[in-house]
């Protein structure tokens, strides 16, 4: 499902002549350890010890009435004995496949440009992108507390006895898309702005591997329709609009203007 695109990718940026050295981005490095590394450990605990603790124990958002678009998308779901291939497959590729094809391909383009450092202050960039996305999906996912289109097949009083209750009413918005797409956005906005020149590679190879994990979400049952567009849509935003936001191309130089008068004339000079 992922190596053929990756491929072409790898061999497009190997074959091709080396390019100019990236373009320099606003970074404060210790700062932003500072954060990231806080963050990362939240986002573990939330998913991990506490999950038990912050999961709403039964649903304010129960989708008595079905909307039209989630119960059209709920034809994609696999049969119920089959439904822990697609979630499982989602979990790979997700936590695995799709983090470390991006990572390839990045460190393909920083070595052709003998970009140095950057691979890992481009990593870092990456990672706050996607942490920030993962943060605001727990905190949705809590206040909202959207039964899994599963979890709501099932008779009332059989929805205490899944094996991760705590897991019940987390549907909105889904998390798997969420991140495989602020992954992707974000991989290829940092690439984009430091100016490698195969940077759309990322959005080609990248986009429909993240399309398919918020497929395997609903063809597992554990998100409706609505929640993966959600997902996609904010993993997107944040994941080209934080690096942006944060880390703008520095200016080459110092800006300087000089005006000078003479004999019947003026002139205006500056440095750059």
């Amino acid at each position: 499902m992922l190596s053929p695109l990756w491929m072409v990718a790898a061999l497009t940026l190997h074959a091709g002549p080396e390019v100019a050295p990236p373009f320099a981005l606003e970074q404060n490095v210790r700062v932003e350890l500072w954060v990231t590394v806080p963050s990362g450990v939240l986002w573990l605990l939330s998913e991990s010890v506490l999950k038990s603790a912050l999961a709403p124990r039964s649903c304010s958002w129960c989708d008595r009435t079905l909307n039209p678009v989630d119960a059209w998308g709920r034809g994609i779901r696999a049969p119920t004995p089959h439904q822990g291939t697609p979630d499982t497959l989602s979990s790979l590729v997700d936590y695995g496949l799709l983090p470390l094809g991006l990572a390839g391909m990045e460190w393909l383009m920083v070595a052709r440009t003998h970009g140095g450092s950057a691979w890992s202050t481009d990593t870092l960039d990456i990672l706050e992108a996607v942490l920030a996305t993962s943060i605001l999906n727990e905190l949705v996912k809590d206040a909202s507390g959207r039964a899994r289109p599963f979890v709501r097949a099932l008779p009332a009083s059989e929805r205490g006895l899944t094996p991760h209750p705590a897991d019940n009413n987390v549907s909105f918005f889904s998390g798997h898309t969420s991140l495989a797409f602020s992954l992707v956005a974000a991989t290829a906005t940092v690439a984009e702005l430091r100016g490698y020149h195969e940077w759309y590679w990322i959005w080609l190879a990248g986009l429909p591997v993240a399309a398919a994990v918020g497929v395997l979400r609903m063809a597992a049952d554990k998100h409706y329709l609505t929640d993966v567009v959600v997902g996609a849509a904010v993993g997107t935003g944040i994941g080209m609009g934080l690096p942006r936001l944060l880390h703008p191309r520095k200016l080459p130089g110092n800006v300087t203007l000089r005006l000078s008068a003479g004999p019947g004339m003026a002139a205006l000079t500056g440095s750059f």
